[in-house]
């Protein structure tokens, strides 16, 4: 009988022999150039990547949701992700659900078990409401946690993103959108948090700001959705304030404190809205988008 194919995720790397033999220098010369490979082998999902970011404009226009939903490694760059998306682009944190099998970690303690647990996945999907995405990642595309939310998410009407480092995963059947990262074995045979989770964490970054664009967040590179709410902040939101519209930052403060620290609406009055109430208006009316409220003026 034909011995089973190992997954891509456990299959010994090439240049793994003696790996431990060698010198510092070139185990992490080594160890980076596994990390780029993995990077490398993305460009393949760039259409996938998009088709992501379709949904999640469509959803949160919609008031809906993002669920980010895994185990282990592919969990933290989850969190990571979603968890730097209320300060970036300005969405409400309430609008960002973070499931993490067993719970985010207060240490280092991370058990395995927890990512064997349909139960508790199928008890946190109850959450999830028909015009919400979630994004469900797994390296191996099998994983019980992220597998049996998605399977009750979808059964709830919403949306499914899922992202997999192994092709045919079990996750993709359960897809709206399927997020194939096509990275080589591991350097170190089934250690994902290597360059499976990299792929991840750039992947993930790659959608959520691409959202943040087509949202109208983003002017020019510069992120006008936020809040000015400590003091690098209310320095960053001075200098959008001035660069796009050229008011000395004195009146960029002026605004910035009329607007509460939204950077949008203080642009708007800098560049000649007549109130904050004319200027929240005229975001309204551009459903979020700087660039168009500032063609209303």
């Amino acid at each position: 009988m034909a011995a089973t194919a190992s997954p891509q995720t456990e299959t010994l790397h090439g240049d793994a022999a003696g790996l431990d033999l060698r010198a510092d220098a070139e185990i992490l010369s080594q160890l980076l150039r596994a990390q780029q490979a993995a990077l490398g082998a993305m460009t393949s999902a760039l259409p996938a990547l998009a088709s992501a970011s379709e949904l999640l404009v469509r959803s949160i226009r919609k008031g809906g949701r993002i669920h980010y939903v895994a185990a282990g490694s592919s969990a933290l760059m989850g969190l990571a992700d979603g968890a730097e998306i209320p300060g970036t682009f300005g969405l409400k944190a309430d609008r960002i659900m973070i499931h993490m099998a067993g719970g985010v970690p207060m240490n280092g303690d991370m058990p395995g078990y927890t990512e064997d647990d349909a139960a508790a996945a199928r008890v946190a999907a109850e959450t999830v409401r028909a015009q919400d995405v979630v994004i469900a990642i797994s390296a191996s595309g099998s994983t019980a946690y992220p597998l049996r939310f998605a399977q009750a998410a979808r059964d709830r009407g919403a949306a499914i993103i899922s992202i997999a480092n192994n092709a045919d995963a079990p996750l993709f059947a359960l897809a709206d959108v399927a997020i194939h990262l096509d990275t080589p074995p591991e350097l170190i045979a089934g250690s994902t948090r290597l360059g499976a989770a990299t792929a991840q964490k750039v992947a993930l970054n790659m959608i959520s700001t691409l959202t943040g664009i087509r949202l109208g967040h983003v002017f020019d590179g510069m992120m006008v959705n936020l809040v000015a709410d400590n003091e690098k902040l209310r320095a960053r939101a001075v200098g959008i304030v001035t660069r796009i519209t050229g008011v000395s930052d004195a009146t960029a403060r002026d605004c910035l404190q009329q607007a509460d620290g939204a950077a949008k609406a203080a642009v708007l009055l800098a560049a000649g809205a007549t109130s904050i109430q004319h200027a929240n208006k005229l975001i309204e009316q551009s459903n979020g988008d700087l660039r168009a409220a500032m063609r209303h003026l």
